[in-house]
């Protein structure tokens, strides 16, 4: 944990900036899978009160990057090929659907917008700043929600988005996959742009179905 440092953002509560610190620090493989959550070593290490640690450590529970072992208290989870297949079986439904509603309801400024995202998403690709590019791919993907103008589904969608980021993470850490994603990006934005309502499932459907295979493939590869 010598890696860990706060570094103080005057626009962010302290909470916010000890959750960022701890989740880059297990996303970058620095707190490690297993590793005990002692608050007040966390506290001390950091220079915070243990407060913000504790809400932090809440947080990130609810992102499925740490879990709570009865009589032990938290540690960095680990990674699950049925935690992933759990998510992006709900993931599935929930982006075909959006990509339904997004073929009827995208406006043409909308479309622009993802074009766009599309466009930095290809121009970050290259970048050592893993976390660059996963934002970059968030992007691209929360337009199309909030394309469908459904709340209740961005609503589900975004919060299971916080659930999928380790695995977006782990995909995105091997660099032959990252062409194949602005591939299967311009296929998905072919699709939209004919309002095409069966392509456009069939190519979120395909672009999920590989990031499964692509991250599982990767799990088993860490657990020899």
């Amino acid at each position: 944990m010598d890696g860990l440092k706060v570094n103080e953002n005057e626009y962010l509560p302290l909470r916010d900036v000890v959750f960022n610190t701890l989740r880059r620090a297990i996303l970058r493989g620095e707190l490690v899978p297993g590793q005990r959550l002692m608050e007040i070593q966390l506290a001390e290490k950091m220079g915070v009160s243990r407060t913000p640690v504790r809400e932090a450590i809440r947080k990130l529970e609810l992102e499925g990057l740490v879990v709570m072992i009865p009589r032990k208290g938290a540690e960095v989870a680990h990674i699950s090929g049925k935690n992933l297949r759990d998510v992006l079986e709900v993931r599935r439904a929930l982006e075909e659907l959006a990509g339904e509603l997004a073929c009827e309801r995208m406006t043409e400024e909308e479309f622009r917008l993802l074009e766009q995202a599309n466009h930095k998403f290809t121009g970050v690709v290259g970048s050592d700043d893993i976390t660059v590019i996963a934002q970059a791919d968030e992007a691209f993907h929360g337009l199309i929600y909030q394309a469908t103008e459904n709340e209740r589904l961005i609503q589900m969608v975004n919060h299971l988005r916080e659930q999928m980021y380790r695995y977006r993470i782990e995909h995105i850490k091997d660099r032959s996959q990252r062409k194949v994603l602005v591939q299967e990006h311009q296929e998905i934005m072919r699709a939209l742009a004919a309002r095409d309502v069966e392509a456009t499932r069939r190519a979120i459907r395909n672009h999920i179905n590989k990031q499964e295979v692509a991250v599982s493939k990767n799990i088993r590869e860490q657990e020899k």
